[in-house]
Formats: C-alpha cells, structure tokens, sequence
C-alpha cells in the first residue's frame, strides 16, 4: 500500500508542475520546453516502478526500471555491440541509400513527367509490401549480416522520401520557373537554385519520418537471420531465455538511439530552411 500511495503522490506531483510549467509567464522559454517533458518522462518512470513494486508484477512480465537500469549497467558492452551493429551499420547505410536513391529518382520523374506514371506507382507498390514477407527474402539474398539489414531499411525509406521529395519540386510557382527561364537558366542552374531549396522542407519532412522507419526496419530485419549480435537478435533471444530486462535494456537503446536520429534531423532542417515560415519565430 505504501508504493501504491507514492505512485500516487508521484503523479499528482508530476501533473501539477507541469501545469504550473505551461500556465507560467515563461511557458515560451527554451528551459520550460524541455523541461515539461523531462518532468513527464521522470513522472511515467517513476510511476511505473511504484504500480509494479505495489501490485508486485512479475519482472517475466514487466521488470521495474530499476532493474532495467541494472541490466543496462551490467550489459553494456553487449549493448554497444548491438548499437554498432543495428544503427550504425544497418539503419543509418540503409537510410543513406535509400535517401540518395530516391532523391535520384525524384529529380528524373520532375525532368521526365513520362516517368510519373510509371515510378510512382512502382514506389507505391514497394511501399506497401509487408516487412515480415520481404525481410526473409532480401536476408537470401544478402545474407545474414548488416547488408541485408540496410537492403530493408532502403525498401522502408524509399517512398515517403521519394514521395516528398517529387512534392517538394513541383511546389514552385509558373511566374517563378518563367522568372528563370527570362534569365536564360537551363534545368541544372533551375534545379540547383529554385527547385531543390523549394524542396527542403518536403524533403525534410520524408526524412524525418525515415528515421523512425530506418531502424523499425532494421530491428525486425534481424529476427528472419542475424549474426550473434544485433538489438533484433538479442531481443529475439532475450524473450526465449525470460531475459526480459535485457530486451527492456534494448529498446531503451533504440528508443534513445531512433529521439537522437530524428532531433539530429530536426536540428539539420532547421539550419537549412532557416527561411521556411516554419522555422521562424
């Protein structure tokens, strides 16, 4: 009874600063929008060990974090294994592939409008081609390392990047591509210096939302074949042995692992559309 009323006492706490956070005169400041979440994280932390030391759940079901932090602590270089191998090495080549092959394509089918019709729909159809039925086949292909991992990841993030991306080259205006042409500018100089800029922020838009694709994409890749190492494997194996604060201790690492890819891509968006309304203040 004593965890039950602290995990009460934690979420009413929790609550009540962060309406005091957002009603405050300095609810725009950079320290309150980081703050609110932090409190909201340490709050849902906190409660999650009170409900599971009062109702004493079984940690094969749901460890508490502090077991979690445990595992963390004591696993950690199999934990930086696992990171180099799904991250660095399956989610971030595949997403650069993906990223460079679809950005091609997007600038072929705004030079060649023939070709809407014909890769367009080809990208749809790859986009919607479940993960669990192409992630054993492209494993055959490219076998069991990080290769065939970074061949799913590239399938994942194809399309919406691809998609955004043609959005974004047709998102300039008549009188501004006339503009152009009365300066005499071929399609090159067009695209480099009116079409491409106009594009950022759909382009950003695509790859912000590959990020998360990139490394779903290679995690479960790594449940159909795997080397002995891998956040897929070790949770795949982790749940087999009831190691289950181990696979809490892995999706810690890729939750933390997928916040920091998408803040980075955040961070890079707003240094380049510094002059989209959205990223004004």
């Amino acid at each position: 009874m004593n965890w039950l009323v602290f995990s009460l006492i934690i979420l009413l706490g929790g609550l009540t600063i962060n309406v005091g956070l957002a009603r405050s005169p300095w609810h725009g400041a950079s320290f309150v929008r980081v703050a609110i979440p932090l409190v909201f994280g340490i709050t849902l932390i906190t409660l999650w060990e009170g409900l599971v030391r009062a109702f004493d759940v079984s940690p094969v079901i749901l460890p508490a974090p502090t077991a979690v932090a445990y595992a963390f602590a004591h696993s950690l270089d199999i934990l930086i294994i696992d990171f180099r191998q799904t991250v660095l090495k399956g989610a971030l080549s595949g997403f650069f592939i993906g990223t460079v092959v679809a950005i091609g394509t997007a600038i072929a089918i705004d030079r060649w409008s023939f070709l809407t019709r014909g890769l367009l729909p080809i990208g749809n159809f790859v986009a919607a081609l479940p993960i669990v039925g192409i992630a054993p086949i492209l494993v055959n292909w490219f076998g069991f390392d990080w290769q065939s991992k970074a061949a799913v990841v590239v399938v994942m993030v194809y399309f919406p990047i691809l998609v955004n991306t043609v959005q974004g080259l047709r998102a300039t205006d008549v009188m501004q591509r006339d503009l152009m042409q009365t300066y005499a500018a071929g399609y090159l100089q067009t695209l480099i210096k009116l079409r491409l800029p106009a594009a950022m922020p759909f382009l950003f838009n695509g790859l912000k939302i590959a990020t998360t694709l990139a490394l779903i994409g290679a995690i479960v890749a790594e449940y159909f074949g795997s080397p002995t190492r891998g956040m897929g494997f070790r949770i795949s194996t982790g749940v087999g042995v009831l190691a289950i604060d181990l696979v809490w201790a892995e999706i810690a690492v890729a939750a933390f692992s997928g916040s920091l890819f998408y803040g980075t891509m955040a961070l890079i968006e707003r240094r380049v559309t510094f002059w989209h309304p959205s990223q004004r203040k």
